[in-house]
């Protein structure tokens, strides 16, 4: 059972915003919370000169720092620390096979422009069939999630986590399954105790820009529609997770421009990645790649056949 919530820690800013946001993952899952630092002076140093023992005391000391940090804050929650050896994204993909979830931080570029998902984030996005949440160097969870419950070494979960007040958004495509990334999403919502708004976006197809009579009343009928399968789609949720409130937003244009308006002010959003095996390796849709770079929101990629 995949019974516990690992994160990348190096040591950065970024990495210990992303462990105090697993941090209070772990607490509303009530689960252990794992810290792993991969150790990858055989393949990478990182200065010249630097062996094997420099290395994995640096490695050591990231995780112990961060370890201390966190049981400072939240003492009854079961961490545990491993520094791996190899490639980081690969000993990261490893160690988040047997994990409900992974997290790792990114960093924002400031104004408009956006966050800088390293090489090695995207990787192990892309290695791995677990969840994956991106979180962001502002993304600073609220304190709250340091009450626990009374013998059982967690948080009881309410009022916990990152942004507990805001909603979860996820993103649907009607022409895929898309089991798996609304179980995800409306889980989280269950347990933050908040709104889950689903969005989906459609378009005209290509033809129909070669019909000089077509109408917003034939367009307003598409939409509507769209929505109803939509609704469709959602009905076996809404009825394992009666107490998620669940708002419903169709609309016509770009799926990603959709999603990143949606993410503002959002705890959590929620995009599928399908799973693929080809030659050129794994890879990130359109979709999954324009909201990890520019939400203003942690988000989760979660992988789908």
């Amino acid at each position: 059972m995949k019974n516990h919530v690992t994160v990348g820690v190096d040591g950065s800013d970024e990495s210990r915003t992303a462990a105090r946001w697993a941090a209070h993952e772990a607490l509303l899952r009530q689960v252990p919370l794992r810290l792993v630092h991969a150790v990858d002076w055989l393949l990478d140093p990182v200065l010249p000169g630097v062996g094997p023992q420099s290395a994995d005391t640096w490695a050591d000391r990231a995780v112990t720092e961060a370890a201390e940090e966190l049981r400072g804050h939240h003492p009854n929650l079961q961490i545990t620390t491993r520094c791996p050896t190899g490639r980081p994204a690969a000993a990261l993909a490893a160690e988040a096979a047997d994990s409900a979830l992974l997290v790792l931080g990114s960093r924002g570029l400031g104004g408009l422009t956006g966050f800088l998902v390293g090489s090695v984030a995207l990787s192990a996005v892309a290695a791995t069939d677990t969840p994956v949440v991106l979180v962001r160097s502002t993304d600073e969870p609220q304190e709250a999630a340091s009450n626990s419950a009374p013998g059982t070494g967690f948080g009881t979960g309410a009022g916990t986590g990152a942004g507990t007040g805001a909603g979860v958004v996820v993103g649907v495509d009607i022409q895929e399954a898309c089991d798996r990334v609304l179980t995800f999403a409306f889980e989280e919502a269950e347990r933050r105790g908040c709104r889950l708004q689903v969005v989906h976006s459609w378009k005209m197809p290509p033809a129909y820009g070669y019909v000089p009579l077509f109408d917003s009343d034939s367009e307003r009928d598409i939409e509507r529609s769209v929505t109803r399968t939509v609704e469709d789609m959602l009905l076996p949720w809404r009825h394992k997770f009666p107490a998620v409130d669940v708002t419903t937003r169709v609309s016509r244009g770009s799926a990603g421009e959709r999603l990143l308006h949606a993410s503002r002010g959002a705890a959590l959003v929620v995009v599928g990645r399908r799973l693929r095996h080809s030659p050129l390796g794994p890879h990130l849709g359109p979709v999954a790649h324009a909201v990890l770079h520019h939400a203003a929101a942690p988000v989760a990629i979660v992988a789908h056949p």
